[in-house]
């Protein structure tokens, strides 16, 4: 009996747990069919907002730089040869590299033995010529008097003649006599004949004589050209360079000596694109005197000098694009010819443009402007030109105009149209300066170095300082900013 009770009672406690477990899965199923028909909470969630940072547009007249890269080159550049054949017995102090001269000093002088003979013996030829052209002078003097005594004789001869005819006629005379008389004339007409022709060959003497005179006179003149040119002196004020002789050298006619660079006369040419040529004409297709600026920056010291362009390349070279302008520099202390700098060239003003950090256009040539609602607006543009790291625009439609909107610096992914911001001014939406050194990753890095490398109008001693800084790790900001300018222009 006691068996029997406790399996009863173990039954009825097994029977009430598993009706408690189907009453907890009834409870449990039937509420989760209760949530899932419950509609969706209708409550309001906040709108996130974006801290963006702006700036004011405000349309001005702005004069745009144009940054190219050219080469310092002097506008006066004259090689020294020799002009005769010689050993230099002189040289003055100033020649040597660098050396400054004045216009007109004496630099070197070749031995002028042999053509110091050269020039006595010209003369010595000139001195004779003279000589026989005073003598034959003399002889044309004489020869003429005897021409003059001849035709005297002559007519006293004429006259004889004709006496005795007017005594034959009147039966005087004899006709022996007057056979003599015609025998005397023509005689004496004869000796005016003779006499003509020594006056003849007199001036014939005299005018052999002007003409050995006249080349007596040009070969001393190219005598003393030549004992001139043993001496060469200095065409205008200069430097010397590429200094190749020193006293006591034996030198060739033609031979090169040195070569005089104008210091005072210096020009840069740099190379531009066709469309920033464009910019440069006037309304009449003439290139504009625009004025520029060649900066040289070398180890924190900066050299600048102001000039203005004067020409262009009259074609464009093998190889080459865009256009070859060259500028007239007026002040240039401390620039030499060969110095690789920065051209700066002021382009017309342009009128009703905004200045912009380049950070706040974007891609579909568009500005974000946050309205009245504090939420982005997509503004389309116009870019006009880009200026380092920053941009000038122009609204692209009238309707749209950007006057006093205040406009995102810097584009992020997370904006867009429609998306309320916090428009950050004064100091926080200024835009961030670049720091004086920046580190590049291999892909830029590899870009800048490939560029440089294919300029062909860069001289050898900038590109290898180029690619020297390009191998560190930092490279300074202002060398990639200009390659950069470059590389967009």
């Amino acid at each position: 009996m006691q068996f029997l009770r406790r399996s009863l009672t173990g039954l009825i406690l097994m029977s009430l747990t598993l009706g408690l477990l189907a009453y907890a899965g009834y409870i449990i199923n039937a509420s989760v069919q209760e949530r899932l028909a419950r509609e969706p909470d209708a409550g309001v969630r906040e709108e996130r907002e974006f801290a963006v940072k702006v700036v004011t547009a405000q349309p001005q007249t702005i004069a745009p730089t144009l940054t190219a890269y050219g080469e310092v080159r002097s506008r006066r550049t004259l090689e020294l040869r020799a002009k005769a054949s010689g050993t230099i017995i002189e040289l003055a102090e100033a020649f040597d590299e660098g050396g400054q001269v004045a216009a007109g000093q004496l630099l070197l002088r070749i031995d002028p033995a042999d053509m110091q003979s050269a020039r006595d013996r010209t003369q010595s030829d000139l001195m004779d010529a003279v000589a026989e052209a005073r003598d034959a002078a003399r002889s044309l003097d004489l020869a003429q008097d005897e021409l003059t005594a001849a035709r005297d004789q002559a007519d006293l001869q004429e006259r004889a003649l004709q006496r005795q005819s007017d005594l034959e006629q009147r039966g005087v005379g004899t006709t022996a006599t007057v056979e003599t008389a015609e025998l005397a004339a023509a005689a004496a007409r004869g000796a005016v004949l003779t006499r003509r022709q020594a006056v003849a060959n007199a001036e014939a003497r005299v005018d052999q004589a002007a003409t050995g005179t006249q080349r007596a006179q040009i070969a001393l003149e190219e005598a003393e050209r030549r004992l001139a040119d043993t001496s060469v002196t200095a065409e205008f004020n200069g430097a010397l360079a590429d200094v190749a002789v020193d006293e006591g050298a034996l030198v060739t006619n033609g031979e090169r000596l040195a070569t005089l660079i104008d210091r005072g006369a210096l020009e840069v040419a740099f190379r531009i694109s066709t469309a920033q040529f464009a910019r440069l004409l006037d309304a009449d297709g003439q290139l504009r005197r625009a004025p520029v600026t060649a900066v040289l920056e070398a180890s924190g010291a900066r050299l600048s000098a102001p000039g203005t362009i004067t020409r262009a390349s009259a074609a464009v070279g093998e190889g080459q694009t865009g256009r070859l302008v060259f500028a007239r520099l007026e002040t240039a202390q401390g620039l030499k010819p060969g110095d690789f700098v920065t051209v700066e060239v002021a382009e017309p003003a342009l009128e009703n443009v905004v200045r912009l950090p380049a950070s706040a256009l974007g891609a579909d040539g568009a500005v974000l402007a946050v309205n009245a609602e504090g939420r982005l607006e997509p503004l389309s543009v116009t870019l006009l030109r880009r200026q380092g790291d920053e941009v000038l625009i122009r609204a692209a439609e009238q309707a749209l105009p950007l006057a006093g909107r205040q406009i995102v610096t810097q584009r992020s992914p997370l904006l867009g149209a429609g998306i309320k911001v916090r428009p950050l001014t004064g100091a926080a939406a200024a835009p961030q300066e670049s720091s004086g050194m920046v580190e590049l990753s291999e892909e830029r890095r590899a870009r800048l170095i490939a560029y440089v490398t294919g300029n062909r109008d860069m001289p050898d001693a900038a590109r290898t300082r180029l690619l020297d800084q390009l191998a560190q790790g930092m490279v300074p900001a202002d060398v990639v900013a200009r390659l950069e300018t470059r590389m967009g222009g």
